[in-house]
C-alpha cells in the first residue's frame, strides 16, 4: 500500500487498492454519489491455507460486481484486486472508462484479512501467518474461476471461458503483475499501476525522489524544517509534539516518521503546491516553519486524508483487537515479513530525518510482532523476480513525480510494456486516478494533470495493449496465451 515505509502509497489508488503508502485508513473514497460503480456486496468461501493438503478451514471473503457495461455472454470480464485496505465498493475511476469501451464486467475481490475479510476474531501474530501476497494470489486464482463458473451457470452454459483480465495499483498493481506471472492461464493481460513489484530494505532512493519531485527552492525549505524540528524535538519534545496534536507519539523516531510521511503525500498523489507555497511562503516572510509545517500537517495529511497520529504510535499498533484501524496493522505486518520498502534517510542531502533508519523500521517489526519478525526481501524478490520479473503481457505504468516507481519495473521489455507519465503532478495511479489524487476525479479524467496530453498518451497505449491481448486471447479460444 502503510508500508513501513510510506504507509500512504497503498491507499489512494482505489477504494480497494490502496495505491501503497500503505498504507493507513484514507477516506479518499468515502461513499457518495458517483464515486462507485456498485457497492453492493457478495460473499463466497475462501480457503484459509492455499498451501496444506489437510487444513480444509474457509472464511468469508466478500467482492463486488459492475455489469452495466457488460456485453454478455461474450465480453471480457475485468478483476480489480483489492489491497491493503477497506473495499467499499468498485471505484469510478478510469477502469470503469476502460470497462464501457471494451463491454467488460468488472468485478474486485477484498484482500484477505482487510475491511470484513477477516479469517479470525483478533490480529495476533499468530493468527496473522495466513497474510502473505502468496496466499492473496491464490485467493485471485480461486475467486477467478469461481466467478467464472457462477457466470456460466447463469447463463446455462459449462465450459466457457470468458477472457480475463487484471487491474491493480501500488501493492495491488503488484499482485496484478505477479499473479500474471504465476497464473498466465488464467488471464489474458495484467495492468500493474505503479506496482511496488521489487521489495528494498533500505528505500533511500524514496526520499530522494521527493527531493527531486520538490525543486532546489522547496527542497531547502523542507530540509531546514526538519533540522527545526530536531533541535526542538531535542529541547522540548512535548511541546513540539503538542503543536502537531501528537502527543501520543513517545517514540521519536514514529514522531519523525509521521512527519515525513505528511510531507510525502503532496507528492504522491499529485498535489505539491499544497505543502511547497505555504512553506516557501512562511521561508520568505521570516515566519516559523515549525507553524507552517504543523499547519499543513493538521489541515491536509489529517484534515484532507483522515490519517491520525495514532496510525504511527507503536504501542497502538500492538493492540489485536480488530477495530477501524487494523489495516495499518495488517499493513505492516506484510511490510515486516515480506516487502520491507523501509523508508530510510538517504546518507547525505535527506529531507526526512536520519534517525529513520533501518534499525528503527526493524525495532518496529520487533516491538510490534514479536522476535523474529523481520522482512525477507531477497528470498520474496527471488520468489517473484523483482524488475526482471518474467511475465509476459503486463504493463507497467508509472508517474514521473510518484516516490514508489523506483520500486517499480521502469524498463520496457519483449511483452512487458512500461509507460511513464511526465508532469509535475503525476504521482501514483496518475494512469488510473488522473491529478491530483484527491479529492477522487469521477473516471479518472486527466483534465488537471500539468501535461493532460502526457497522461492521454499512455492510457491510449495501455488501450492498445489490451485491445491486442484481448483479442489474441478470443482468437485462441481461451483466456490465456
Amino acid at each position: 500500500m502503510k508500508p513501513a515505509c510510506s504507509l500512504l502509497f497503498l491507499f489512494l489508488c482505489f477504494s480497494c487498492v490502496f495505491c501503497f503508502i500503505p498504507p493507513r485508513t484514507l477516506l479518499l473514497d468515502k461513499l457518495s454519489e458517483g464515486r462507485f460503480l456498485s457497492t453492493d456486496v457478495i460473499w463466497f468461501n475462501q480457503t484459509l491455507d492455499h498451501f496444506s493438503p489437510y487444513d480444509h478451514r474457509q472464511f468469508r471473503q466478500r467482492y463486488y460486481e459492475f455489469l452495466d457495461y457488460f456485453r454478455a455472454p461474450d465480453g471480457p470480464i475485468f478483476l480489480v484486486i483489492g489491497g491493503e485496505a477497506t473495499c467499499n465498493g468498485i471505484v469510478n475511476d478510469y477502469i470503469g472508462v476502460l470497462a464501457k469501451k471494451f463491454g467488460a464486467a468488472v468485478v474486485s475481490l477484498e484482500h484477505r484479512y482487510y475491511g470484513e475479510s477477516t479469517p479470525f476474531d483478533t490480529f495476533s501474530t499468530e493468527n496473522l501467518k495466513y497474510l502473505s501476497s502468496k496466499q492473496a494470489l491464490f485467493d485471485l486464482a480461486v475467486f477467478r474461476q469461481y466467478y467464472q463458473d457462477s457466470l456460466n451457470a447463469k447463463l446455462n452454459r459449462s465450459g466457457v471461458e470468458n477472457p480475463w483480465f487484471f487491474f491493480g495499483g501500488s501493492y495491488s498493481g503488484a499482485l496484478s503483475a505477479w499473479f500474471r506471472l504465476k497464473f498466465p492461464h488464467l488471464t489474458c493481460g495484467s495492468l500493474a499501476s505503479s506496482a511496488v513489484v521489487l521489495a528494498v530494505q533500505d528505500f533511500a532512493e524514496f526520499d530522494q525522489q521527493i527531493g527531486e519531485s520538490a525543486g532546489p527552492e522547496c527542497k531547502a525549505v523542507l530540509q531546514e524544517t526538519t533540522q527545526l524540528v530536531e533541535t526542538k524535538l531535542a529541547d522540548d519534545g512535548k511541546a513540539l509534539r503538542s503543536i502537531f496534536n501528537a502527543d501520543d507519539l513517545e517514540i521519536d523516531g514514529d514522531f519523525l516518521y509521521y512527519l515525513a510521511d505528511a510531507a510525502v503525500i503532496a507528492f504522491q498523489y499529485g498535489n505539491p503546491d499544497k505543502l511547497c507555497k505555504p512553506l516557501v511562503d512562511a521561508k520568505n516572510a521570516g515566519e516559523d516553519l515549525v507553524d507552517a509545517y504543523a499547519k499543513y500537517v493538521k489541515e491536509y495529511y489529517v484534515g484532507t486524508f483522515g490519517i491520525t497520529p495514532k496510525s504511527y504510535d507503536q504501542e497502538y499498533l500492538k493492540k489485536t483487537a480488530i477495530n477501524e484501524d487494523s489495516s495499518t496493522r495488517l499493513w505492516w505486518f506484510q511490510v515486516c515479513t515480506e516487502v520491507a520498502y523501509f523508508q530510510v534517510a538517504p546518507s547525505n542531502d535527506s529531507i526526512r530525518s536520519s534517525k529513520i533508519d533501518t534499525k528503527y523500521h526493524l525495532d518496529l517489526c520487533k516491538n510490534i510482532f514479536g522476535d523474529g519478525v523481520f522482512p525477507d526481501v531477497d528470498a520474496t524478490n527471488l520468489y517473484y523476480g523483482g524488475t526482471k520479473v518474467a511475465g509476459s503481457k503486463i504493463i507497467f505504468t508509472n508517474g514521473s513525480q510518484d516516490p514508489w516507481r523506483h520500486a517499480s519495473k521502469q524498463t520496457s521489455s519483449p511483452d512487458l510494456p512500461s509507460y511513464l507519465i511526465k508532469c509535475n503532478n503525476c504521482g501514483h495511479c496518475t494512469d488510473l486516478r488522473g491529478c491530483p489524487q484527491s479529492p477522487l476525479v469521477i473516471e479518472g479524467n486527466e483534465k488537471n494533470c500539468s501535461s493532460p496530453d502526457a497522461v492521454h498518451k499512455v492510457r491510449q497505449k495501455v488501450q492498445e495493449d489490451m485491445d491486442l491481448w484481448l483479442s489474441e486471447c478470443i482468437d485462441s479460444g481461451r483466456s490465456s496465451m
